[in-house]
């Protein structure tokens, strides 16, 4: 499935530039639903980054705005979030785009494959 951006064109990575926080989250979400301090925990445990509040929820906002994300019915005081068709679509895209530009560059420092 491509995912269409503004200007129409199909495929286009649109996570390019929605920031490392912002697909940090989706990768996260990829494997179910979670909460803010869940999403906090993974992506520490998955890349090692600890994203702040602001951070985080200001990248989930703009998740949600794109379509990227849902947010679904509060859970006590825990407000889940999950990622979207097109979110998942978008995310492939990046992951594509992002191992283009990896082995691009191995090649060229002559590093062989992963």
């Amino acid at each position: 499935m491509a995912v269409s951006g503004r200007d129409g064109k199909a495929g286009q990575d649109v996570l390019r530039r929605v920031g490392e926080a912002s697909v940090l989250i989706l990768i996260s979400l990829a494997d179910g639903p979670k909460h803010g301090y869940a999403l906090i925990q993974d992506i520490k445990e998955l890349a090692g980054v600890e994203l702040g509040p602001g951070t985080l929820y200001g990248a989930l906002d703009r998740l949600e705005r794109l379509g990227l994300i849902d947010a679904l019915p509060a859970d006590d005081r825990r407000h889940p979030y999950r990622i979207t068709a097109p979110g998942a679509a978008a995310l492939r895209v990046h992951l594509d785009s992002l191992e283009r530009v990896s082995a691009a560059g191995r090649l060229r420092l002559r590093l062989g494959g992963i």
